[in-house]
C-alpha cells in the first residue's frame, strides 16, 4: 500500500511552469568572495529587485535589523516593496538552489510538498550545517510538508544527498544529470549508491523515467559537475547546451562529448530533442583561479529570464540566442563577473516555488 510519491501523482515541475515565488538568500559570507565581497550585495539586490517587479521574492536574512539596510539597497533597483518578504533564517551561503527545497506538485489534486534532500556542502566544505536546516524553517513558514528522501545502504537507512543544481527536468519525465557529480568518487555525495539506484530513487521521488547522463561539468566548477552550468531544458523538447569553439580549452572536449550524448538522446516518448548550442564566454580567472563562468546558469522566472553575462564578446550573441528561444519572456541580463568568484551565478542562488 506504501505508494511512492510518483505513484501518488507527484512530480517535479519544470522551471518555466507557473511560480508562486522565488527563494533567495542575502549574502553574508565574505569568505566566498575574497577581496570582492563589497560588490556582491549590489548584484544580489539587483536580482531581487528585478524579480520583485513581477512576482514574490522570499528573501532569507540573518537578523531583523538588516531589513532597513537591505530595503535601502533594493530601493536603488526600484523594487516592488509588497513583493519582497523577509525571513530570518540562519544560513552559511547564498546557494539555495543546492541547499533549499525541491518542490513537487501533484498532478491530480494540485497539492504541493517538497523534498528535503540532505545538504553536505557539496562533499567539499565544512560549513554547511545551517544551510542543511533551512528547509525546516521554510516548511514551517509555508506549511508545506517536507519529505526527507532516504535509502537503505548496507542495512543502514541514510538521508540522500542531492543538490538542485545537479539535476534539470522538463516536467514530463526527462532529467539531465552528470556522471561526474553523482557517480564519481571525488566529492562523493552518497557512497555506495550506484547509477541504477540513483535512477530508481529519482523515479520514486521526482517522477522521472528518462535519464540523460552527460559526462562532465566545466573546469572551475567546485561542485564537481553540476548540470546547471552546462545543459538546461527550456521547454519539454528543447535543450540549450554550452559549447566551446577553442580547441585548446580544457572545456572543448568535455562539452563536445556532452553534445554528442545529447544529439543521440531521446525524450520520454522516444523523439529526438531540439539541441541549441550556446557558446562559452572566454575563461575568467580571478586571483589566478579559473571560475565556472557559463551562460547556462540562467534563471527562468514567470515573465523574465535572468541571464548572466561576463563583459565578453559572446554576450551579445548569447542574448540573441535567448531572445529567439524565449519569445514570451523578457531577457534581463545581469553582469556576473564578480558574483562568479563565489563559484556560482543566478541559477545557483535562486529556488522557485511552483504555484
Amino acid at each position: 500500500m506504501n505508494k511512492s510519491l510518483s505513484e501518488q501523482g507527484f512530480r517535479m515541475p519544470a522551471e518555466w511552469e507557473k511560480q508562486r515565488s522565488v527563494w533567495i538568500i542575502w549574502p553574508y559570507n565574505k569568505n566566498d568572495w575574497p577581496g570582492l565581497f563589497k560588490f556582491i550585495p549590489k548584484t544580489v539586490s539587483e536580482i531581487v529587485s528585478i524579480v520583485s517587479k513581477t512576482q514574490t521574492v522570499n528573501l532569507i536574512i540573518k537578523t531583523k535589523k538588516d531589513i532597513k539596510l537591505i530595503r535601502k539597497e533594493l530601493k536603488q533597483g526600484n523594487y516592488k516593496k509588497n513583493n519582497v518578504k523577509f525571513h530570518v533564517i540562519a544560513s552559511d551561503r547564498i546557494w539555495i538552489r543546492d541547499s533549499g527545497p525541491i518542490f513537487l506538485r501533484n498532478t491530480k489534486n494540485k497539492k504541493k510538498i517538497f523534498l528535503n534532500f540532505k545538504f553536505n556542502g557539496w562533499a567539499k566544505y565544512k560549513n554547511y550545517k545551517k544551510d542543511d536546516k533551512i528547509n525546516t524553517f521554510i516548511s514551517n513558514f509555508t506549511k508545506i510538508k517536507k519529505i526527507d528522501p532516504k535509502i537503505k545502504i548496507k542495512n543502514k537507512i541514510k538521508r540522500i544527498v542531492l543538490e538542485g543544481g545537479s539535476i534539470d527536468v522538463n516536467g514530463k519525465g526527462s532529467i539531465l544529470l552528470t556522471k561526474e557529480c553523482l557517480l564519481s568518487k571525488v566529492q562523493e555525495r552518497n557512497p555506495g549508491i550506484k547509477k541504477k539506484q540513483y535512477e530508481d530513487l529519482l523515479y520514486k521521488y521526482l517522477n522521472v523515467s528518462n535519464f540523460i547522463w552527460l559526462n562532465k561539468g566545466i573546469i572551475g566548477d567546485d561542485t564537481h559537475g553540476h548540470i546547471d552550468d552546462i545543459s538546461r531544458f527550456i521547454s519539454k523538447n528543447t535543450i540549450l547546451t554550452a559549447v566551446e569553439v577553442n580547441k585548446k580549452s580544457p572545456n572543448y572536449k568535455i562539452l563536445n562529448d556532452n553534445l554528442k550524448i545529447l544529439k543521440n538522446s531521446k525524450n520520454e516518448i522516444g523523439k529526438k530533442f531540439n539541441i541549441i548550442k550556446v557558446p562559452m564566454p572566454k575563461p575568467i580567472y580571478i586571483k589566478k583561479i579559473i571560475v565556472p563562468a557559463s551562460y547556462m546558469n540562467f534563471f527562468i522566472a514567470n515573465k523574465i529570464v535572468l541571464l548572466p553575462i561576463f563583459n565578453d564578446k559572446n554576450d551579445s550573441r548569447v542574448i540573441s540566442i535567448f531572445k529567439r528561444n524565449f519569445k514570451k519572456r523578457k531577457i534581463v541580463t545581469i553582469n556576473c563577473e564578480k558574483l562568479i568568484w563565489g563559484f556560482g551565478a543566478i541559477h545557483c542562488m535562486t529556488q522557485q516555488e511552483p504555484s
